[in-house]
């Protein structure tokens, strides 16, 4: 009857239901925090008068959470989150005068906060983010006295805001994910020592005329219906006082206008996505040379001009996006000074240049994509023993690429080879362990879907659309870490490597509209995974190998090759002369006129599976291969939160 504490937490094994019996009235400490209890939160709970602190967060309960909470006045701190609870939030709970932890996060509770709360004096934690709360966003919310985070993410909240009546000590507000609209109140300048505001994914019509305060460090309004030049008028004159700010997002909205070049005073800064607007004019100099910059994304604008040549300090850029806009000209050869570059795409442009081979001195390069260009020329012939050896995407489709393809430039692929993937490529902008996913476009049988997660060690090639010639070099088959190849419509000539049979992660191929000759390898029925092939329009004879996924492909796989037989083609194979020929050695030599590398990523047109990367969230647009699907995962707008908390408190 004198037990005052009980604590059982983290304790995975525990199992069963929460005995609705009488518990100890003298208890103050309840914790059964990470258990694998089962059920509802039994009524009892009412009978602890003298509680202080009750953790039930991750357990497998169900239910709603009883009124009797509402009684317990000695209640300080209330950790209810991930615990598949549901029901009307329980408004009793916002009577509790002496509260100061409320956390009832990622479950399914429902209905509006009340709209009057003047009794919440000592909250300084409020967590609410993840449910299914409706209604509007009342005022009191910001104007807790020693409330430092307000975290309403991911619920059904409607707008506008309403207006703020007095300063408040908040710190960070999250509203993202919500149904907000209308314009982002004025009266949050109230909010003189915030930090961090967070309004993505809502309806947002109209920003503020300013920013608040001078101690923003991180700001996020992407995916809202934010119009107008808001850069120039609203960010640039304040950016003089805004020398903390270290995060810009306003992606996803239709800005338009152009960057001002006072943006570079902003010394700190590191992440910068303006992508998926209507932002115009040329990109300015003085971006380049940012040395704290990590990330850059102004994908899916109307940028023109020439990329910025002035990439001498930044030794920190790790993610330039500059995809989707109508740049011309040469690849910055400055580029070469971006030590910690890892992701390049330049993808669907106007640039006119050789292949840029010096971008062969970035050890960390990871993923290079210069799709949809006018680039031109052989791919380079001398190749270094560790040029390009970390690349996993590599992406030349739909380019002037002439000449034949070098074995010298597989040998350095060793990312590609790697049969465990232990050093796997994240289409995430990390820092400090936290998250921040880019966009990945795929494009499969002409069909364009975008992701905006996809697993962290995909590994792709694709020069589809040029004008290579010559035979496909036996050693790609030692890529064996490839899950999508497309080198369709091009000049290929000579048959299949029978090496290609070692690519047994391969999902998709996709060699049509070549002049490859020659039967398909029998080899080629290891590849248990492959679930798309295109193997038509070229001059293919022989029988169709049988087994495995070879018995799942219909007649559009060899459509356009007259000499190939056998199911599924409805002509029979009679008399066959001659037996395939041996695999043979892959012997390391040069028969290309120019060697070529490239780094392959996220899109190919055509029938073959391509990518393209930004900042952002989820979108299938049409049809769902399967294969890629299962690669999907993780929410990256609340990590991407917590890596602003967590880089705010080490540089605090």
């Amino acid at each position: 009857p004198n037990l005052k504490l009980i604590d059982l937490s983290r304790s995975e094994n525990l199992r069963g239901y929460l005995p609705n019996t009488n518990w100890s009235h003298a208890l103050e400490l309840l914790d059964f925090s990470h258990c694998g209890f089962r059920g509802s939160i039994p009524a009892s709970f009412g009978n602890l008068t003298q509680i202080i602190s009750v953790a039930l967060e991750r357990n497998s309960l169900e239910g709603q959470i009883p009124d009797v909470f509402g009684n317990l006045r000695k209640l300080t701190t209330l950790r209810l989150s991930s615990c598949n609870l549901s029901g009307p939030l329980p408004i009793t709970i916002f009577n509790l005068t002496k509260i100061i932890h409320l956390d009832l996060s990622n479950n399914h509770l429902e209905g509006p906060l009340p709209n009057h709360v003047n009794k919440l004096q000592f909250l300084k934690e409020l967590r609410l983010h993840n449910n299914s709360i409706s209604g509007g966003v009342p005022s009191w919310l910001f104007t807790l006295p020693s409330l430092p985070i307000l975290d309403l993410g991911y619920n059904k909240l409607v707008g506008p805001i309403d207006r703020i009546q007095k300063p408040s000590s908040i710190k960070e507000v999250h509203l993202s994910n919500n149904n907000i609209g209308g314009s982002i109140p004025y009266s949050i300048f109230y909010l003189v020592n915030l930090t961090l505001l967070d309004l993505s994914s809502n309806n947002f019509l109209t920003a503020l005329e300013q920013f608040p305060g001078n101690n923003l460090e991180y700001l996020n309004l992407h995916s809202n219906l934010l119009q107008g030049p808001i850069l120039s008028t609203c960010l640039s004159p304040q950016i003089p006082i805004l020398k903390e700010l270290f995060g810009i997002i306003i992606s996803k909205n239709k800005l338009t206008g152009n960057i001002p070049s006072s943006i570079c005073k902003l010394s700190l800064l590191s992440v910068l996505d303006l992508s998926e607007n209507s932002l115009s004019g040329t990109i300015p100099d003085c971006l380049g040379n940012l040395s704290s910059l990590q990330l850059m994304d102004l994908q899916v604008n109307n940028f023109y001009g020439k990329i910025p040549n002035s990439f001498v300090n930044n030794r920190k850029l790790s993610h330039l996006l500059l995809n989707d806009n109508q740049l011309e000209g040469l690849v910055p050869p400055s580029l070469a000074n971006c030590a910690s570059l890892e992701l390049l795409n330049l993808g669907n442009n106007k640039l006119r240049d050789k292949f840029p081979h010096w971008l062969a001195s970035l050890s960390r390069l990871q993923v290079l994509i210069l799709r949809f260009n006018r680039f031109y020329g052989f791919l380079p012939h001398s190749i270094a023993s560790d040029d390009f050896f970390a690349l996993r995407i590599f992406d030349l489709s739909e380019n002037e690429f002439t000449g034949t393809l070098s074995t010298k430039l597989f040998r350095n692929l060793r990312a590609m080879k790697d049969k465990h993937k232990q050093q796997s490529y994240s289409s995430n902008f990390q820092y400090d362990g936290e998250f921040y996913e880019i966009p990945v476009n795929l494009t499969t049988k002409r069909l364009e879907l975008e992701f905006t997660k996809v697993v962290a060690n995909f590994v792709s090639m694709d020069l589809s659309n040029n004008q290579f010639c010559g035979t496909i070099p036996e050693n790609v088959g030692q890529l064996i870490s490839l899950q999508m190849l497309n080198f369709s419509h091009n000049n290929f000539t000579g048959p299949i490597p029978t090496s290609f049979g070692n690519l047994v992660a391969l999902e998709s191929l996709d060699l049509s509209s070549n002049k490859l000759n020659g039967r398909i390898p029998s080899q080629m029925t290891k590849l248990t995974f492959l679930e798309v092939l295109n193997l038509s329009n070229n001059n293919l004879v022989g029988p169709i190998p049988h087994g495995n996924q070879f018995d799942t492909f219909d007649n559009d796989s060899y459509n356009g090759n007259s000499g190939l037989c056998g199911l599924p083609l409805s002509k029979q194979c009679v008399n066959h002369v001659g037996a395939e020929p041996p695999s043979p050695l892959v012997v390391e030599h040069d028969s290309s006129i120019i060697p070529f590398f490239w780094q392959v990523v996220m899109m190919g047109y055509g029938s073959g599976v391509v990518l393209g990367l930004s900042l952002g969230y989820i979108v299938f647009t049409t049809g769902r291969p399967w294969w890629f699907i299962r690669k999907v995962e993780r929410d990256w707008q609340y990590n991407f939160s917590r890596w602003v908390r967590r880089n705010r408190v080490r540089r605090n």
